[in-house]
């Protein structure tokens, strides 16, 4: 990817291409005022102001300059995306908005010029497009929110080969020391002891790949502390109960979870909120060996309740069981986890639309205000109390899996539920963490859904003016 810093940049007054935005109320009265050439122009482009929708239109017989028209929803509420489009089109140079500032298009036009290019032999060469702002107070914040975003589609687009637990590790530890961080990492015997079920479900990966639970502490201990946990699947086979190769397709991207806590811890980081950070993602393989954990074995966890495994492919919520129980033990005032825990969140929601789930209504209206605000929306599924009947098991605590195939994204929930302690605020992403079909600013691929509104919450619940 270009360097991203130098994609936005403060409007000194160099010199620059207008970008003219219109909607379709304002059209007419944009066409009216146009010179007689471009308004022939924009007529032959069948420019009619929809959305994303752009023209170029010429300075005159005389002149070798040009400008653009786009369309977008409404020129006085602009999104994160209505310049992303432009961003991925244009010719490499230097742009700025003719009539007004960008707002929160600096996102967009950013994320817009990521490109996933590792393993290609002839990585793009295109030049980068340049976006100038009149608010540079913005654009410390709109880079990091963008590179935040791009750790997360670098991490889940990365095959499963060369994102492993150990890699996994190795960006963590990086942004660890890049915050000046306490960073640790918990393995063998003393995972085994210590967190059964991550070590459990990973430990008949190859000793190159072996289970581990990762940590990050940051922040001044007096400050209000909380907690962000990540699924760390870095490939799920479905163990025993294999799962059918087109199922396994995607199964790289079963560390988005993790991807997406790294990210947003990056972001706490970065920022100087006023928080103590505690971040875990417990990263493991979900293989198949002699020594796989198996269906109708009975699991200890760090909680101390004990699962019998229905199915080893819901997998991910074992170890966010023993990771929730950890983070809780430190008593946080609120704990986030981000998964790609469920196919049937994405049944009821589609990829668009992580699953929230909140043990509190405010805090999941938070969310969901956060989300809405800043064009990353989430849907709030019910933590239902009579469908924790479905987890029961006839030997032990707990089952990992339902004997129906009923509200599948609330059960697994409910799993998670058990393992956080009582009266702690705990919210719940159930997240793609991939986009099948690419639009303007979100290519396809790895994608961080959940993060910028998971984000925004917490600048606004822990930052210096809340």
């Amino acid at each position: 990817m270009t360097d991203k810093h130098a994609l936005i940049q403060p409007d000194r007054g160099q010199k620059a291409t207008p970008i003219h935005l219109v909607d379709k109320a304002g059209l007419t009265g944009f066409v009216k005022a146009l010179p007689p050439a471009q308004r022939a122009a924009l007529a032959a482009q069948k420019f009619e102001a929809d959305g994303y929708q752009y023209a170029i239109l010429p300075d005159g017989a005389d002149s070798e300059g040009w400008s653009v028209v786009s369309g977008v929803a409404n020129t006085a509420s602009l999104s994160s995306w209505c310049l992303a489009k432009l961003a991925e089109v244009l010719p490499a140079g230097t742009y700025r908005r003719a009539d007004g500032d960008t707002g929160p298009a600096l996102h967009g036009w950013v994320t817009g010029q990521y490109r996933f290019d590792r393993y290609r032999s002839e990585p793009g060469k295109e030049g980068p497009r340049v976006l100038l702002t009149r608010d540079a107070r913005a654009i410390p914040a709109a880079l990091a929110e963008a590179a935040a975003t791009a750790l997360v589609r670098d991490m889940v687009n990365t095959p499963a080969e060369d994102m492993g637990p150990a890699e996994i590790e190795a960006r963590a530890e990086a942004v660890a020391k890049a915050a000046k961080a306490e960073f640790r990492v918990t393995r063998g015997d003393v995972l085994e002891r210590e967190y059964p079920m991550i070590h459990a479900v990973g430990r008949a990966a190859d000793r190159t790949r072996a289970p581990r639970l990762i940590e990050l502490e940051w922040g001044d201990p007096q400050h209000p502390r909380i907690a962000i946990v990540g699924k760390g699947v870095c490939f799920d086979s479905g163990g025993l109960d294999l799962k059918p190769s087109s199922a396994m397709l995607l199964m790289k991207k079963d560390m988005g979870g993790a991807a997406h806590a790294l990210a947003l811890a990056q972001l706490v980081m970065g920022s100087g909120l006023p928080v103590r950070l505690h971040l875990l993602i417990p990263a493991v393989e979900n293989a198949v060996s002699g020594n796989a954990f198996r269906p109708g074995d009975v699991l200890r966890s760090r909680a101390g309740i004990s699962v019998e495994i229905g199915n080893t492919d819901a997998e991910g919520r074992l170890i966010l069981g023993d990771a929730l129980a950890r983070a809780g033990e430190d008593k946080p005032g609120l704990i986030l986890d981000f998964a790609t825990l469920t196919g049937a969140a994405r049944s009821a929601l589609g990829p668009d639309l992580p699953a929230l789930f909140t043990r509190r209504d405010e805090t999941a209206q938070d969310l969901l205000n956060a989300g809405t605000a800043h064009d990353d929306p989430a849907w709030r599924l019910p933590l239902w109390n009579g469908y924790r009947e479905y987890l029961k098991s006839d030997i032990a605590d707990l089952n990992n899996s339902a004997p129906n195939p009923f509200a599948g994204a609330s059960v697994a929930a409910l799993f998670l539920d058990r393992f956080v302690p009582e009266g702690v605020d705990w919210a719940h992403y159930d997240t793609f963490a991939w986009r099948p079909v690419a639009k303007p600013g979100r290519p396809k691929g790895g994608d961080a859904l959940g993060l910028r509104g998971a984000w925004h919450m917490l600048r606004a619940r822990y930052g210096k003016d809340a």
